[in-house]
């Protein structure tokens, strides 16, 4: 079988090295090299053996899958490299503004593009699981709490908003007039529509989401806790495997479920 060519954008970060570290005991990929900002001290050097550039252009094919975990402005310069190349993005980058959403979408139109704002496996059947609950809980309020280690630069954390989502989505709810991010003051009654977010950043927790479904006389909790980044490396490298396939178009962790999963 032929090898899956793989560039790692923010290759010197946490989860660049970790993806590094991943693809090169994966035999299904070829890690033609790394990219990192111009000033950063590993550009020219190597990691595990992979050279890290500071142009992406340098290194960048047709076909070539580029994982990027960077920051949004980064993640749009490199996503219009990519078209231009005629290459496939899997984008795990967070905080993108509504008009950088809409530029992602235009761009599938082109070149496969596969973007989660949370690449675990677990996580993704986790709002699977969401979804289900959610069916049935239709007479219970919802308040959602997400905890990040003090590194994190957005909030709330886009695995939060995506839970938000699939709970206004079943609801039939309009997300920007139902969620309260936070409370402080005199808030008054909750509204029983009202959909809480709650973002705590405490020193290094990878992540943790917690759902809860409140009712009269009792708490439904439902949370999923992340221990270390390697759930979202192996994952984002699985759908690698996946966006290889596709010509062109926007995926997501939806897709990707229901084609491994059946669900």
């Amino acid at each position: 079988m032929e090898k899956i060519n793989l560039i790692i954008c923010g290759a010197g970060g946490r989860m660049g090295k970790l993806l590094v570290e991943l693809a090169l005991k994966d035999n299904d990929f070829y890690l033609k090299g790394g990219i990192e900002n111009k000033n950063h001290p590993l550009v020219g050097k190597e990691i595990k053996g992979i050279k890290i550039y500071d142009e992406i252009e340098e290194i960048l094919e047709k076909n070539d899958i580029v994982i990027d975990f960077t920051n949004p402005s980064a993640t749009i310069s490199f996503l219009n490299i990519v078209k231009e190349k005629n290459g496939k993005m899997v984008i795990g980058t967070t905080g993108f503004t509504k008009e950088q959403i809409e530029q992602i979408n235009e761009t599938s139109k082109y070149i496969p593009i596969f973007l989660s704002p949370n690449m675990s496996i677990g996580v993704n059947l986790f709002f699977e699981i969401i979804k289900y609950a959610t069916t049935l809980l239709k007479n219970y309020e919802v308040e959602i709490e997400e905890i990040h280690h003090h590194f994190k630069k957005d909030a709330p954390s886009g695995t939060a908003k995506k839970i938000a989502e699939i709970i206004c989505e079943d609801r039939n709810l309009k997300l920007e007039e139902v969620i309260k991010y936070g409370r402080n003051g005199i808030t008054g009654e909750r509204r029983f529509e009202e959909i809480g977010i709650h973002s705590l950043r405490l020193g290094d927790i990878v992540g943790e989401h917690y759902v809860y479904f409140g009712g009269y006389g009792e708490i439904i909790e439902i949370s999923h806790r992340c221990y270390n980044r390697e759930a979202f490396a192996s994952g984002a490298l699985k759908v690698a495997k996946f966006i290889s396939k596709k010509e062109f178009g926007l995926y997501g962790m939806t897709n990707f479920i229901k084609e491994e999963f059946g669900i």
